[in-house]
């Protein structure tokens, strides 16, 4: 009888992969995390949101929502029988916000958010398909002080919750694509070219002509520090909007040096994974000895309704890898308060700051149940003793 207990229990207790219960103390230190991001975030003028979790499936594969369209559950409205996805990332909801119930806000227009993302699958470097998900949209400026801002912001926010050494790795996804129509590539070649320098391949791109070749070689090798990787894409004299793009990059880049001087800077000009969808510069932030990357952001454009678009730029941090690059919780101090203890002594404790439990059994030994449940410390004789 124990056995098949034993054994529904397990059945119970089996979750889909991909998915986990979040026990204390680390749910608590994940609110903590998600209540520092966003304090920092509203300290910045940035107003907080909350869109629902699912929305109608045709809401959220607009605009930057195409890329995510095969990483989202689907299902079936029973009163519509309209078709619903479960969002798989938020900036997608922020886009809309900011075209409809948003659109005529004073711009720019400042967003904070945060929320539980859900995800059909993993990936090798986040295996979880559903985690938090916090960030910042700054919507209608085209400037680069834009980047500049969400840059510092997502900084700040980061220092705050205790990531101290942090880099910053910029990309220009659109700049392959642009460099290949310079070089009248197309079909196969086009494709294996991007994959090629995706894959940091030097040896996929001897099917170029030795012209071509050259230059995509040497944005290849223009990947690393931010001074070396600009003078190298400086010397590539691209013209029209990579040349322009190269040039935002390289003032981008000077302004974030003035700005946060102690910021570690790298350039990656091939790197597009992740930022498909990023209309301008884009960025990831690392933590020095971190497993991957705490956040990513980057200029995206926002599609209104009636055809038109804006230019925004946006930050969001994933507090998966923010919690891997933190110091493992621990668990409170917890207070026992015997069988009979005044409630206005508890109200004083917890005004002090202390976590008290309280004892429901007249009948139990104070000092063993307060070992029992765990507890730090104990009420005896109207005074605070460790157990």
């Amino acid at each position: 009888m124990k056995q098949m207990a034993g054994g529904a229990y397990a059945r119970q207790a089996l979750l889909p992969e991909g998915f986990r219960d979040q026990l204390a103390p680390k749910a608590e230190q994940e609110a903590a995390l998600v209540r520092g991001l966003v304090d920092t975030f509203l300290s910045h003028g940035y107003d907080r949101v909350a869109p629902p979790l699912v929305e109608y499936e045709d809401s959220l594969l607009v605009g930057a929502g195409k890329t995510r369209a095969k990483q989202m559950f689907r299902l079936m409205d029973p009163d519509t029988q309209r078709m619903m996805a479960v969002r798989a990332d938020m900036t997608i909801q922020m886009a809309r916000l900011a075209s409809t119930r948003l659109a005529d806000a004073p711009r720019p227009l400042r967003l904070a958010y945060t929320g539980n993302v859900l995800r059909t699958k993993g990936s090798q470097l986040r295996p979880t398909r559903q985690f938090v998900q916090a960030g910042v949209e700054l919507v209608g400026s085209p400037s680069l002080e834009a980047e500049l801002e969400v840059i510092a912001v997502a900084v700040e926010a980061l220092a705050a919750v205790g990531i101290g050494e942090l880099s910053l790795d910029l990309t220009v996804a659109p700049l392959v694509a642009m460099m290949c129509d310079q070089h009248k590539l197309s079909g196969d070649v086009r494709e294996s070219v991007m994959e090629a320098l995706e894959a940091k391949d030097i040896g996929g791109l001897a099917i170029l002509p030795d012209a071509s070749r050259s230059a995509f070689e040497k944005l290849l090798q223009a990947a690393g520090p931010a001074k070396q990787a600009n003078d190298m894409l400086s010397g590539l004299e691209l013209k029209g909007g990579a040349g322009k793009l190269v040039a935002r990059l390289s003032r981008l880049t000077e302004m974030v040096e003035i700005r946060l001087p102690d910021l570690s800077l790298t350039i990656d000009p091939c790197e597009s994974h992740g930022f498909e969808y990023k209309s301008g510069i884009g960025f990831a932030l690392f933590a020095k000895g971190g497993e991957g990357e705490l956040g990513r952001g980057g200029r995206y454009m926002v599609s209104h309704p009636d055809g038109h678009e804006e230019e925004a730029t946006g930050f969001s941090v994933y507090l998966d890898s923010l919690m891997k690059a933190l110091p493992a919780a621990k668990k409170a101090d917890h207070l026992f308060l015997p069988h009979g203890t005044k409630a206005s002594d508890g109200n004083k404790l917890r005004a002090d700051g202390w976590r008290t439990v309280q004892g429901l059994d007249a009948g139990a030994d104070p000092l063993a149940e307060a070992k029992r449940l765990g507890c730090s410390h104990i009420l005896l004789d109207e005074r605070v003793r460790p157990v």
